[in-house]
C-alpha cells in the first residue's frame, strides 16, 4: 500500500503563486508515472502535468509556462509550483502515482485532494 498526502492549497489572488506538496509513503518498488490532476466544480478530472518513466514530462496546454512539477526523491515528495494563477485554475488538485509494487503489479494511487481557489 502507498499513501499520498497533499498540502499547500488555499486561497490566492489572481496572479499569485502557490506550491502544492505530495508526500508518498509505503511500499514502492518503482514509479511508472506520477503527476497532478485537478477537478473543477461540474467538470471532469483533468491532467495538469504528468511524468512518465522514460518518456518525460507532459503539461496541459493551459498551464504551460506557469506550472512546474518537481520531485525530491530523498523526501519522497512531489511538488507543483503554480505561478501566475488564474481564476480558471480554481479546482481541487490531486496528486497521482502509478507504481510497481514488489509483487510486480502496477497500481494507481491518489491523494485526498487539496483545494486551490483563485480570486479575480
Amino acid at each position: 500500500q502507498v499513501q499520498l498526502v497533499e498540502s499547500g492549497g488555499g486561497l490566492v489572488q489572481a496572479g499569485g503563486s502557490l506550491r502544492l506538496s505530495c508526500v508518498a509513503s509505503g511500499s514502492i518498488y518503482s514509479i511508472n508515472r506520477m503527476g497532478w490532476y485537478r477537478q473543477a466544480p461540474g467538470k471532469q478530472r483533468e491532467l495538469v502535468v504528468g511524468i512518465t518513466s522514460g518518456r518525460g514530462t507532459n503539461y496541459a496546454d493551459s498551464v504551460k509556462g506557469r506550472f512546474t512539477i518537481s520531485r525530491d526523491s530523498a523526501k519522497n515528495t512531489m511538488y507543483l509550483q503554480m505561478n501566475s494563477l488564474k481564476s480558471e485554475d480554481t479546482a481541487v488538485y490531486y496528486c497521482y502515482y502509478n507504481v510497481r509494487d514488489y509483487s510486480g503489479d502496477y497500481v494507481d494511487y491518489w491523494g485526498q485532494g487539496t483545494q486551490v481557489t483563485v480570486s479575480s
